[in-house]
């Protein structure tokens, strides 16, 4: 990493040891299909703290302060770790050392989906075949919960208190208003500012990055609320 005043959206060295491996594989992986090219300048590291700060602070990316790398170069490889998979498969990586270390299997059981769609059933049970229980809203028809029994895939609607004006807890689909609120302390995600629906998946997985690693590493960051 190069010798500059770190920002609080920094990764740790313990943080960015559960990233490290897997982005430099991707960057050898790139280099080996062009033996010809040359070995990238630019710190990996740099990068990712680089697409971190512009997560954290929501800049556009021609913002980004001149100690990090060129904001088009950070753009290049966020844009190829969107398409090549690499975000998402980080957060499915991360995911389990999480659980484990608050004392669950590393494999989820359950779900909580807060949309309505049967493809997103087929993605969730395909990404882990250990799902057998899933909550949602009553927005979701009986087609979906009949689909959701095909894939061995219990769909329990969850009914608000009819008796309680305005937001209340409701049984497990709580859990989808705490991650939102988790997310929107990145600033990138407290508007759609993304021209690509791509983009702003690819901007939420950054943003769980940041929270699953500072969970496995016992860390907070600061932020406008307080820690993190």
């Amino acid at each position: 990493m190069s010798q500059r005043k770190p920002y609080p959206s920094d990764l740790s060295d313990a943080r960015w040891a559960l990233i490290e491996p897997m982005l430099t594989a991707w960057r050898k992986a790139r280099l080996d299909r062009r033996p010809t090219a040359q070995p990238a300048k630019v710190d990996l590291r740099d990068v990712f703290n680089a697409l971190l700060y512009i997560n954290r602070t929501g800049i556009p990316w021609k913002y980004l302060p001149h100690d990090f790398p060129n904001h088009g170069t950070v753009y290049a490889y966020y844009a190829a770790w969107r398409d090549e998979g690499i975000l998402a498969q980080l957060n499915y990586d991360l995911t389990g050392p999480a659980r484990v270390k608050e004392g669950r299997k590393p494999q989820p059981t359950d779900s909580v989906i807060d949309t309505v769609g049967i493809q997103l059933l087929d993605q969730a049970k395909k990404t882990y075949p250990t799902i057998s229980k899933s909550w949602v809203d009553t927005g979701f028809k009986n087609a979906v919960i009949e689909h959701g029994a095909s894939l061995g895939i219990d769909v329990e609607v969850v009914n608000g208190n009819p008796g309680v004006r305005g937001f209340h807890v409701v049984k497990r689909r709580w859990v989808v208003e705490r991650s939102i609120g988790w997310i929107m302390l990145h600033r990138r995600l407290a508007r759609d500012y993304e021209t690509l629906p791509a983009s702003s998946e690819a901007m939420i997985h950054v943003a769980s990055i940041d929270n699953l690693t500072k969970r496995i590493t016992d860390e907070t960051t600061s932020t406008w609320r307080g820690t993190y």
